[in-house]
């Protein structure tokens, strides 16, 4: 599975904190996590019930996220643990010395959800989009449909972003995943710890009486720029790495795929 992406090769990840204080992870968590997630989704594949279908695109990409969060807890030998609170930030709460600390004086608190949002000595957020795609009409006037749920998107796909319920998400790890052979497959990771509110769109709120969507901030370019340039690991298949690079308008990813393939 991991051989079939290329690695950035980069040893760790910084990790800044609220109060201005830095730490360093293992990248190689993030790396093991993709195989581990994607063993999970193997088996849902295997399921015998089409669970992506029933999920939807925006739950099975919410899932995929949380799933690979998931993963990289399992992989990081107890550096990570998982925001106990489901709207909790970040996702992923680092216990070295000092998360250890200040977790130890909240177990009292697990089900409240002010003291892990945020989570003060801080951690990873994780966050997976499948990218997006022209319109149902602009589709037909290029001569195909808008892909399905299983259906390959890169061939269509016209960009990418992240969102968030707030502007100042920063240690972020972007997933971008696409269906291969119908089966959802995650097919680049980025990194980045310099992202600013100016990286996020204006927070867009629910217009009353649309149902149970919340307030969400959309990456910008800027931002999706940083993520490109912390970019960790992209699958080995040129139609990605050419995607990714044109829309970011650079090419580190297909130098890296010809100086290494």
């Amino acid at each position: 599975m991991i051989e079939q992406y290329l690695d950035r090769s980069v040893r760790e990840l910084l990790v800044l904190r609220q109060d201005g204080t830095s730490l360093c992870v293992p990248a190689c968590i993030f790396r093991r996590a993709i195989g581990q997630a994607e063993g999970v989704i193997d088996q849902f594949a295997n399921f015998g019930v089409d669970v992506f279908s029933i999920l939807g695109m925006r739950n099975l990409s919410a899932f995929i996220g949380e799933l690979y969060a998931a993963a990289a807890v399992k992989c990081s030998d107890g550096l990570f643990r998982k925001n106990p609170h489901q709207d909790g930030i970040p996702d992923l709460l680092i216990m070295d010395s000092v998360g250890a600390a200040h977790w130890e004086g909240l177990k009292h608190q697990l089900r409240e959800k002010a003291p892990f949002s945020p989570f003060a000595t801080g951690g990873i957020e994780v966050k997976a989009t499948c990218g997006s795609l022209p319109t149902p009409p602009k589709c037909q006037l290029k001569g195909f449909s808008k892909p399905d749920i299983g259906d390959q998107r890169i061939d269509c796909m016209i960009g990418y972003d992240w969102k968030a319920h707030h502007r100042e998400t920063n240690n972020l790890v972007g997933l971008l995943w696409d269906f291969i052979d119908r089966v959802p497959r995650i097919v680049a990771v980025f990194y980045s710890s310099k992202l600013t509110a100016d990286d996020w769109g204006k927070i867009v709120k629910p217009k009353e009486g649309g149902g149970r969507t919340t307030s969400v901030s959309i990456m910008n370019r800027g931002g999706i720029l940083r993520m490109y340039e912390g970019w960790l690991f992209v699958l080995r298949d040129k139609k990605y790495a050419q995607f990714i690079d044109r829309y970011n308008q650079r090419d580190q990813l297909v130098r890296a795929l010809n100086n290494r393939s």
